[in-house]
């Protein structure tokens, strides 16, 4: 991610499909508010979240994100996160992303445990979390979007 990334990350954080599911806060209403995210993700290291921006490699077209957040070196565990367009739901792109990023994690950290958190109602990020390998380990009860459950998962 970086500041170039401004017009994307505006219109990924503001359209409402791909933040039915994220946990983080309302849709983006203003561009300040895409700056905000992108400076975050690029504050100098050692840092608890990482953000890479998913591009398609035939054209080069941006897509969506993913990367680790509430990174705990301490306990050497990480929660994944990911969003992506809906024109490009179910190709097997995030798949592949998160596929990558959890590879770099096993072989360049010192992580011992990926968690997903994914809400009930979110079943498209649940399969993929299966597909990868998470297991289902229990229950966290948030208040999101006016309801009180998200599953978390493990890898």
């Amino acid at each position: 991610m970086d500041r170039e990334d401004l017009e994307f990350i505006f219109t990924q954080f503001s359209d409402d499909d791909i933040n039915k599911y994220l946990f983080d806060a309302d849709p983006l209403k203003d561009i300040s508010e895409a700056n905000d995210i992108i400076e975050f993700y690029l504050k100098p290291e050692p840092r608890p979240q990482h953000r890479w921006i998913v591009i398609r490699k035939v054209d080069g077209v941006k897509m969506g994100t993913c990367g680790f957040h509430c990174w705990s070196i301490e306990n050497s565990k990480v929660e994944i996160g990911y969003d992506l367009k809906k024109e490009f739901w179910g190709n097997g792109y995030m798949f592949e992303a998160l596929k990558g990023i959890i590879e770099f994690a096993k072989n360049s950290t010192d992580l011992k445990e990926i968690n997903a958190c994914i809400y009930t109602k979110n079943q498209k990020s649940i399969n993929l979390a299966k597909k990868l390998g998470f297991v289902r380990t229990g229950s966290k009860y948030e208040i999101f979007r006016g309801e009180n459950t998200f599953i978390v998962y493990i890898l």
